[in-house]
């Protein structure tokens, strides 16, 4: 990749305080962007604003509450404000509070208030920063967004319905704004990571769980916030110009085979 495919180009991040966010954050400006960094929890933002303006980039930090359609305004007419136009919207954010996640089991179990938090945010959090970043990339002549959405929107798993739905909710907006807006200059991508080994994922997720879905990652290794950071530049970038409407899996190959073979890989090869 060309160390500087979004110079001159303006970017929102939204949850840009996690381990995702700020990954891509950090990428984005070594590529060139000048960004302005959104989250629920400021001071993460702050922090992420700050390691990026200490490598000699720029960003701003702004506060983000996805619940809140002024709050989703504002972060747009911050960088609006900031920077004179806006080229990238990279909707990262989603609820990834513990206790929810806990809650987010299957559907005859579900709690209505989990399973309408979970949209509220996710779907609607998205859909809403999407509406407010549109007109100003109409009025400049296009732009693009990416959506972070989950390898868990393709695939059925005994827990985590809501959360699941909600990423397949993404996908199909991914492709209707695709559609759209993409003769009006506006490219929609959406990237599906699988588990990446955040800050947030190694501290809270049992390390049975961990080990299970690294048997089933058909790469030697768990993916880290770098890994889908890279994918997410470059799909934002002038040099994926002619790919819109995509779902582009990021997951280490977990998503492609039937699960308990990948562990087996080993012996089938000695033995053939």
């Amino acid at each position: 990749m060309n160390s500087q495919t979004l110079k001159g180009k303006i970017a929102i991040i939204t949850g840009a305080g996690g381990g995702i966010g700020s990954a891509t954050a950090r990428v984005m400006a070594q590529r060139g962007a000048r960004l302005v960094l959104a989250d629920l929890h400021l001071p993460g933002a702050e922090r992420a604003a700050a390691e990026v303006t200490a490598a000699g980039g720029s960003a701003v930090a702004v506060h983000l509450d996805l619940n809140d359609p002024a709050s989703i305004q504002a972060m747009v007419d911050h960088a609006i404000a900031t920077y004179g136009r806006l080229d990238i919207l990279h909707n990262n954010a989603a609820d990834q509070d513990p206790q929810l996640t806990m809650r987010d089991g299957n559907i005859a179990d579900m709690d209505i208030e989990v399973w309408d938090r979970v949209f509220r945010v996710n779907v609607r959090g998205t859909m809403l920063c999407c509406k407010a970043a549109i007109p100003h990339m109409l009025a400049q002549g296009g732009g693009s967004i990416v959506n972070t959405a989950s390898n868990l929107g393709l695939q059925g798993q005994v827990i985590q319905a809501a959360y699941g739905a909600s990423k397949a909710a993404i996908l199909q907006m991914t492709r209707s704004i695709a559609a759209s807006h993409g003769r009006r200059g506006i490219r929609c991508n959406a990237v599906l990571p699988g588990l990446v080994l955040t800050p947030a994922a190694r501290d809270n997720l049992p390390p049975a769980l961990l080990e299970t879905v690294e048997s089933e990652t058909l790469t030697p290794y768990l993916g880290e916030p770098d890994d889908i950071a890279y994918a997410v530049t470059y799909v934002a970038s002038d040099e994926a110009r002619y790919m819109t409407g995509q779902n582009i899996v990021v997951d280490g190959g977990t998503s492609t085979h039937v699960p308990g073979f990948a562990r087996f890989s080993t012996l089938f090869g000695a033995a053939q």
